[in-house]
């Protein structure tokens, strides 16, 4: 499911949703000329402590046994700066979150 057809989604993240998928459709349509990786956070953000319990998925869309998708801001710096030291999404997007993993996830980030 995509976070434009979840329902509840806040007005003010709507327009980030909507723009998300058109840059990482160029992303990989430019794949070839640039190295780049594309990070889905979850879809929210917040202060919170760094817990060092983030998980990364591929496909899925991470949420906790609530149905929230949330990670605090240390643990979304940990999770992008680790994608950058150790490279294993390179030419694809990835997404981190707190919580359980779903379908397709590739695991503890």
């Amino acid at each position: 499911m995509r976070l434009l057809d979840r329902p509840g989604l806040p007005w003010m993240y709507r327009a980030e949703a909507l723009d998300g998928p058109e840059t990482l459709k160029l992303r990989r349509s430019e794949g070839q000329r640039l190295v780049w990786t594309y990070v889905s956070p979850a879809i929210e953000i917040g202060p919170g402590e760094r817990t060092g319990r983030s998980r990364t998925t591929l496909a899925q869309m991470l949420v906790d046994q609530d149905g929230k998708s949330f990670i605090s801001v240390d643990d979304y710096a940990v999770a992008v700066l680790d994608g950058l030291e150790k490279p294993r999404h390179v030419g694809r997007r990835f997404g981190v979150a707190h919580g359980w993993r779903q379908g397709g996830d590739e695991g503890a980030g």
